[in-house]
């Protein structure tokens, strides 16, 4: 596992402490993926109801508060494969 996947499942543990209600994959371009789901959060390329692709810098940025990810979707940094819905419950469970 890349050290920045081993760094985005923690900090992305911080922003979901009780996992996520449904199931989400993170997939950093040129890293690997992470899911989020009601049993947490882990490095994993599982099927996901939705799944949110961004590279490294975006999303270094979503978990610090310094990228908004509705911004990122607009201006196609960030692309969402799946439910719209789930995936704004995460912009708002990241902001």
């Amino acid at each position: 596992m890349s050290i920045v996947i081993e760094k985005a499942v923690e900090q992305l543990s911080e922003k979901l402490p009780n996992g996520f209600s449904s199931t989400a994959k993170f997939v950093i371009e040129g890293e690997g993926s992470i899911i989020a789901d009601p049993d947490g959060v882990r490095a994993g390329d599982d099927d996901a109801e939705v799944t949110l692709t961004a590279d490294t810098d975006t999303f270094r940025g979503m978990l610090s508060g310094d990228v908004n990810p509705t911004m990122a979707f607009m201006q196609g940094k960030l692309k969402i494969d799946g439910s719209m819905g789930l995936a704004m419950q995460l912009g708002a469970a990241l902001s």
